[in-house]
């Protein structure tokens, strides 16, 4: 292959790489792969004089896909060029004297103020143009509300979640599956909610790391008493140290010393001149700034052994695999383990027992797999599942191939279908963790979900289990007998029927009114006539109903369950008849849900897109350009804000709708 095409496939892998991680929030290769590629990259360009149009080194991040409100940055917001070598580091500092920061890995916000007031935040998005979040920055636990200063003030700082919260969010989530990867994947979801109550709820911290904008402050040129006024005024900044030629390379070994009991996560370090003239008088490049650069950690590599891979069954039938090696000391720990994510990835490295692999630790705290010396490829893709022993299948998903069981009755399948079942917008049973279903079904107390509510048999047992008592088993059975009156929506989704969520079990139980029998032997065409309800969705509900097993287990549920009737305005329907799609944030409401609630209780429908069948599309960001908008004015279909949408409300909608 010759530099030029090497160069495109190149160009094409890392711009894949990048849309996954910025827009997607999810990784297809590790930061050791990346920066490899980038640097082979970077090399290339050099030798050939070829900067291809499309190449990372000269465009910074990628086009923002969520609907919140687009805004351009004043100047854009370039990244930083980076090193691994602590001695360039010192070079580059020569003879001025700089400050060194932690580089936080979490998500870019410019902040606003002027007179006093957050007026707006913004996200970095592509580096021009960002994503207005002014009402979850009002929630991040940090930002002052009101600051002294009056004039304009714009900030630039990071968006992070602490691993101890990092942690508590993922505890809370009993699905293994859908717990989140990394700090960073959290933040960046986080940070651009539509509910700034989840934004508040997640704990997320600001540190300011550049000043951009500011009138009538004199900081004697010093980047140290811009942080040094910044936290005067009351924002927490980047934890910074003053650095010389001299000093810098014992400064770098105390903050790598610290990175296994750091709270936060970061992915670096940065290092800035604190002379703000000299700064600014040596311009940028394309892609970077030249008063300050990025230190990335030079991984540390160990070379081990491949012992085995271990097949981890998910919740949800996804089986994982992991490598596991002889044990060898990390950056001050032993590890011996690391994940291989899925078949694409670990067939990639063609693992053997008995391999001989390097592996380091990601930003010096995950393990991964980083070359395979030996590439003996002799690991066997297992074709029964280790939790259940049925037939497993290679499926494809996204960017690679992952394995998967095929028994609906598998073991590790029947524990994600308890945890459904009992969750908080199905039966709502408190009490009733993963892990406590997990050994109630190891105990053999349950078996399938009508064995929830015959616990009582098994009374003794269960109080003299670790964590229980007899409180403990009181209090699990009133929540029990508590969810023995629910809607017949609630059980429906409970029953975890694949594609059938909250508000499509609720579009079935209106269409049938509420009647099980004609739910469970309707054919697929009554289906099909509920908005929103396709071919495939109505072939998988019908084929639930048609399985003989989960007859009985809805027989056999209902000697134990009293269905009360969903609560609808009867008289008051003004909404009989109309379909609404809800986007965007809202301000008049709780939530979009609280919406939609309002909008059924009145009669109306709530789907998720906007087709021909659409009456009105509600979003306070009338004039944007998001696909919603766009397909709503293609059609004719009116956008509401949510005033308008009250307004309607008020005064009745007009007779030609």
């Amino acid at each position: 292959m010759n530099q030029m095409d090497r160069m495109k496939e190149l160009v094409e892998l890392l711009n894949r790489a990048g849309r996954a991680y910025y827009q997607e929030d999810r990784e297809i290769m590790s930061n050791l792969e990346y920066d490899a590629l980038y640097d082979e990259l970077v090399e290339l360009e050099g030798q050939t004089g070829v900067t291809l149009s499309n190449s990372p080194t000269i465009h910074v991040g990628y086009e923002v896909v969520s609907e919140l409100v687009k805004e351009e940055h004043s100047s854009p917001m370039l990244s930083l060029d980076k090193t691994k070598d602590v001695d360039a580091l010192a070079a580059w500092l020569g003879d001025q004297k700089g400050l060194l920061s932690w580089k936080m890995d979490g998500l870019t916000v410019v902040l606003t103020y002027n007179h006093g007031e957050l007026e707006k935040a913004v996200t970095r998005g592509n580096g021009e143009i960002g994503e207005v979040i002014t009402n979850n920055a009002k929630t991040f636990k940090n930002i002052p509300q009101r600051i002294p200063y009056q004039g304009e003030l714009v900030i630039r700082g990071e968006a992070v979640i602490k691993y101890s919260d990092f942690d508590k969010i993922n505890a809370a989530i009993e699905d293994v599956d859908a717990r989140y990867k990394n700090p960073r994947n959290l933040c960046s979801g986080t940070v651009r909610q539509l509910n700034n109550q989840i934004t508040a709820e997640r704990n997320v911290h600001f540190f300011a790391f550049n000043l951009v904008e500011v009138e009538d402050v004199d900081f004697h040129n010093s980047v140290k008493r811009r942080f040094e006024w910044l936290t005067e005024l009351g924002f927490d900044v980047v934890e910074y140290v003053e650095v010389t030629e001299a000093t810098i390379r014992d400064a770098v070994k105390a903050y790598a010393a610290r990175i296994e009991k750091n709270d936060f996560p970061s992915d670096g370090l940065v290092l800035i001149y604190d002379d703000v003239a000299y700064g600014k008088s040596l311009g940028n490049t394309a892609k970077f700034p030249r008063d300050s650069i990025a230190f990335k950690w030079a991984d540390e590599l160990a070379v081990t052994h491949l012992q085995y891979i271990e097949w981890s069954p998910s919740r949800t039938g996804l089986i994982n695999p992991v490598a596991v090696f002889d044990p060898v000391e990390l950056e001050g720990t032993t590890v011996s383990r690391a994940s291989m994510h899925n078949i694409s990835i670990l067939e990639s490295f063609e693992l053997g027992v008995g391999d001989e692999i390097t592996v380091y630790k990601a930003n010096m705290i995950i393990p991964q797999v980083a070359e395979n010396k030996t590439r003996s490829g002799t690991v066997p893709i297992p074709e029964h599942c280790p939790a259940c022993g049925a037939p497993t299948e290679i499926r494809q998903i996204r960017d690679g191939r992952a394995l998967y069981c095929t028994n609906d009755y598998c073991s590790a399948k029947k524990i994600k279908l308890f945890t459904h079942f009992v969750s908080r917008n199905a039966m709502n049973i408190d009490g009733l963790s993963e892990a406590t279903l997990e050994r109630f079904v190891e105990e053999g107390f349950v078996n399938d979900l009508y064995d929830l509510y015959r616990l009582e048999p098994y009374r003794m047992q269960i109080t003299v289990l670790d964590g229980f008592g007899d409180r403990s088993y009181e209090n699990l059975i009133q929540a029990v007998d508590a969810s023995r009156t629910t809607t017949l929506s609630r059980f429906l989704y409970g029953l975890g029927i694949a594609n059938i969520g909250v508000a499509t079990a609720k579009l079935i139980c209106k269409q049938f009114h509420n009647d099980l029998d004609a739910i469970c032997h309707a054919p697929v065409e009554d289906f099909t006539e509920i908005e929103g309800v396709g071919e495939i969705i109505a072939e998988s509900v019908v084929a639930y109903f048609q399985n003989p097993d989960n007859l009985h287990r809805i027989e056999e549920l209902r000697k134990e369950l009293t269905f009360e009737q969903e609560v609808v305005e009867e008289g008051n329907q003004t909404l009989e008849g109309l379909t609404f799609v809800i986007t965007g944030a809202v301000h008049h409401f709780a939530n979009r849900d609280e919406v939609k609630a309002l909008i059924e209780a009145k009669g109306g429908k709530v789907t998720g897109s906007v087709t021909s069948k659409t009456n009105y599309l509600i979003n306070n960001d009338v004039t944007s350009n998001s696909s919603k908008n766009k397909k709503a004015k293609e059609l004719n279909i009116p956008i509401l804000s949510e005033e308008d949408f009250l307004a309607l409300m008020e005064n009745g909608v007009p007779q030609e709708v």
